[in-house]
């Protein structure tokens, strides 16, 4: 479409190239007509500003047409297509061919109707050169805006399959972290059923809102704070619910850090593996702190290891650093000191 061919910027350029060309190619002439008495004034006898101002102007108009023509004819900017050596040659020739008629064109123009035109001879002689020059730089010109134009396209097509790449890997993530806590939550649901039923119902609507959550939150990269607090404090009644007693937590977080951001099931994630390795016990009972302030949450618990229990945190952990990676490009801070495991977040 017309549109796509004269986009502004396409237009912008194509103006500056063929007004400078124009100018460029009548230098001489131009010279000669500031100083008619140099020597050049001898070269073009009789010459008038009408005579210099009509050729230029006939040049610019040869130039756009010229590009018109190479794009209407080969879509030199058209992205969509492939432009070879071929391509390139038959562009050289239609180029040489109709400025070569244009000129034509215009000499008969002069001739018949007395448009006003430069007469020197070698105005005439220096015409094939300066033909030769135009359709080099209309064809460089084209080939140059379909190879930008090209490179662009293959930029931003790299952009997003790099994007898409970083949100596929992120969902692959994120989806292995489901299955442990659902498993967990409903082999718990199947004793409280045959021990208490009543209570099997409630532990039932706690489950239904921690699943709803994850359901709805399943398309989203970010949740605020308050949202994941919110879920994982129904995720830490289930678990006291297993483990009565013997498992506390510690919540204590500034009101103003809730609107911060981090990845949905993080706290959850770190609060699940705080009591998959530890020993929960009426011997050994646990306690789950969950603090925020500052820019950071951090989740931490004594460190107690269960007996023949794997000594490493699994999967979960490092798919969570490498969520924060893909995610906001930050670390997250796991240490191990005064026998107390911490997991540190940066809150966005």
């Amino acid at each position: 479409s017309m549109k796509r061919i004269w986009s502004n910027k396409y237009v912008l350029i194509v103006n500056a190239i063929s007004i400078m060309v124009a100018f460029l190619t009548h230098f001489p002439e131009l010279i000669t007509l500031s100083n008619p008495y140099s020597a050049d004034g001898l070269s073009f006898p009789g010459m008038h500003w009408a005579d210099v101002g009509n050729e230029v102007l006939f040049t610019y108009l040869s130039l756009l047409f010229l590009f018109f023509l190479n794009e209407a004819v080969f879509r030199f900017n058209s992205d969509m297509v492939s432009i070879g050596w071929k391509k390139v040659v038959c562009s050289f020739v239609l180029t040489w061919v109709v400025s070569n008629l244009l000129g034509k064109c215009f000499v008969y123009l002069h001739q018949h109707f007395d448009v006003p035109a430069i007469d020197a001879m070698l105005h005439h002689y220096l015409h094939p050169l300066r033909d030769f020059l135009i359709t080099c730089i209309v064809t460089g010109s084209c080939y140059f805006f379909h190879q930008n134009r090209k490179s662009r396209k293959m930029l931003l097509e790299n952009q997003q399959l790099r994007m898409e790449n970083v949100i596929n890997q992120y969902e692959a993530l994120k989806s292995q972290l489901n299955p442990h806590m659902l498993f967990n939550s409903l082999n718990t649901l199947y004793l409280l059923i045959r021990e208490s039923p009543d209570k099997a119902r409630h532990y039932l609507e706690e489950l239904s809102r921690v699943m709803r959550y994850t359901l709805q939150d399943n398309e989203s990269h970010s949740v605020t704070l308050r949202e994941e607090m919110e879920f994982v404090q129904s995720y830490m009644y289930l678990l006291q619910v297993r483990y009565e007693d013997n498992l506390q937590f510690y919540i204590r977080i500034h009101p103003e850090l809730m609107s911060r951001k981090l990845p949905p099931m993080a706290l959850q994630l770190l609060v699940e593996n705080a009591v998959k390795h530890n020993e929960i016990s009426n011997r050994r009972p646990l306690t789950v702190s969950v603090t925020a302030e500052g820019d950071t949450v951090e989740v931490s618990n004594p460190f107690q290891p269960k007996r023949g229990g794997s000594a490493g945190m699994g999967i979960g952990l490092a798919n969570l650093a490498k969520r924060y990676q893909l995610l906001y490009k930050k670390d997250i801070i796991v240490k191990e000191e005064n026998h107390r495991f911490t997991v540190i977040l940066p809150l966005i």
